[in-house]
């Protein structure tokens, strides 16, 4: 059987890397706060699904690298004297969650799922920003940027374990994922959409 592989259906609007040119201090601060949610994601599959020895194990390990890249872009932002302020988010993991499954054992492959598209998305931006960025932050983005493809992976693994029709279920959910990547967004966040 081939290795399943997160693909995601829709690239990302250069208008949306054009904006993080000019905002790259709101790209940096919701950035932080994707870091914690990614780290949130992990514990809360955690205690949900205790019995889950080999999940809690591997949710363990992502939070901590989670929270690690929360501290380095903590760091970025006090180098690059980038005030604090409270930031909306945005509507992208929201709306990847009302497409999830409410009953079980289908919402955990879901929960996995979506982990897996966050990340890949996260990873095709890094990727994205590392050639439109000065330095500091091309760097940092480029040191990142191996890790998200990797929590992609992992995320999409768990859920080949646990859920059938994983392979129907990913091009579902990665359609709700493409539409909330690219459609028209008033608000500009790590993963809005299109500058609208």
């Amino acid at each position: 059987m081939q290795a399943l592989s997160v693909s995601l259906l829709a690239a990302t609007d250069a208008r949306w890397f054009e904006r993080a040119e000019q905002c790259w201090d709101d790209l940096l601060l919701d950035h932080a706060n994707c870091e914690k949610k990614a780290a949130s994601t992990a514990l809360a599959l955690m205690f949900s699904y205790p019995e889950d020895f080999e999940l809690a194990e591997r949710m363990s390990r992502l939070a901590r690298e989670e929270l690690r890249h929360f501290e380095l872009v903590q760091q970025k932002l006090k180098i690059m004297k980038v005030p604090f302020r409270r930031m909306s988010p945005s509507r992208y993991a929201e709306g990847l969650r009302k497409a999830l499954r409410r009953s079980e054992p289908d919402r955990c492959a879901d929960l996995l799922l979506m982990g897996a598209l966050i990340e890949a998305r996260s990873h095709e931006r890094f990727v994205g920003l590392i050639s439109r960025l000065g330095e500091p932050l091309a760097s940092f983005y480029d040191s990142l940027a191996a890790s998200e493809a990797r929590h992609a992976s992992l995320y999409l693994r768990l859920a080949e374990k646990r859920g059938a029709g994983t392979v129907a279920r990913l091009a579902e959910l990665a359609a709700v994922e493409a539409d909330l990547a690219v459609a028209p967004d008033a608000e500009f966040r790590f993963h809005s959409g299109t500058p609208a």
